[in-house]
């Protein structure tokens, strides 16, 4: 390992371990932003049955945000298992603070910071002073706390276009932590913040709607016909962003297994290889915190 590398991967072990001091369970990510650890039943995926998925029960490492750990000992392991880590992810939903992240991303080419301020105008609620995190493509993650009895599910563009949450099962990219695109770091007068509790307006907006009772609708329904629709008025440079929009909404209303093959075969339709397309829906699950 180059010797950046090395210093890269002890300032992220250390950045980590401050973390932990203040609460946070925290894992080893590569540069990706991605698990730094592989799951340890990769090789052999039938030695756990998708019914019932291994999240660390089994005693190894590479189970993703499960991992994530306040123990210093159990954090120099994980990053001893990667030596290649040169970050750290920060797990949400989990106590004491509960941490919900709201990421507002540039990369959609939407003023997701102005979508943000039209909601809270339009919900009355304000934001209030916290930890805000800089992304190196311009974005900016605020670090928010919940009650322990919400579980804030994770989403992409659910809230508006270009506001992602992490929530439960999710993970934010630590402050320090260096990727193949920059280093992220802490704004200015905000390092010393302590995570503020998310507006009660806000939560609600967060919280998955009561689940009602209904008649079973084969599938797919008209919300799937819709989605389906919307996937195939896709040209060329919206194809993904439009195959994984609708993605996620298909999963967080329920409707995930019923559409990954309608959904595949519009993408096709627009241009986009089976291959792209299924990885792409893979990845909206994840994002969502889908199991299947």
């Amino acid at each position: 390992m180059a010797t950046t590398d090395r210093q890269a991967t002890t300032l992220a072990l250390a950045h980590a371990l401050s973390a932990a001091e203040r609460g946070l369970a925290v894992l080893p990510l590569s540069g990706t932003k991605l698990p730094a650890l592989r799951s340890p039943h990769r090789d052999d995926p039938t030695s756990v049955p998708a019914s019932a998925p291994c999240h660390g029960e089994c005693g190894g490492m590479g189970h993703g945000v499960y991992d994530a750990s306040t123990d210093p000992s159990r954090i120099r392991e994980l990053f001893a298992a990667a030596p290649w880590a040169t970050g750290y992810g920060i797990a949400c939903g989990l106590p004491p603070h509960h941490l919900i992240g709201i990421d507002l991303d540039t990369k959609t080419g939407t003023d997701s910071s102005a979508a943000l301020r039209e909601l809270a105008l339009r919900h009355l609620f304000t934001i209030p002073e916290t930890v805000v995190v800089l992304t190196p493509s311009g974005g900016r993650h605020l670090w928010l706390t919940g009650p322990p009895d919400a579980v804030v599910p994770n989403s992409a563009s659910r809230l508006a276009p270009g506001i992602d949450i992490r929530g439960a099962g999710g993970y934010l990219v630590g402050p320090g932590s260096r990727t193949e695109h920059g280093v992220y770091a802490t704004a200015p007068g905000t390092a010393h913040l302590t995570p503020a509790p998310c507006p009660p307006p806000l939560l609600r907006l967060l919280l998955p709607p009561p689940r009602t009772h209904r008649s079973a609708l084969p599938a797919p329904a008209e919300h799937g016909q819709g989605l389906i629709h919307f996937v195939l008025a896709a040209h060329e440079g919206q194809r993904n962003t439009r195959l994984f929009w609708a993605a996620c909404r298909a999963h967080e209303n329920g409707l995930g297994s019923a559409l990954t093959d309608p959904l595949v075969e519009a993408a096709v339709q627009t241009g986009l290889t089976e291959r792209e397309a299924r990885a792409t829906v893979a990845s909206a699950a994840r994002m969502t915190g889908w199991r299947g």
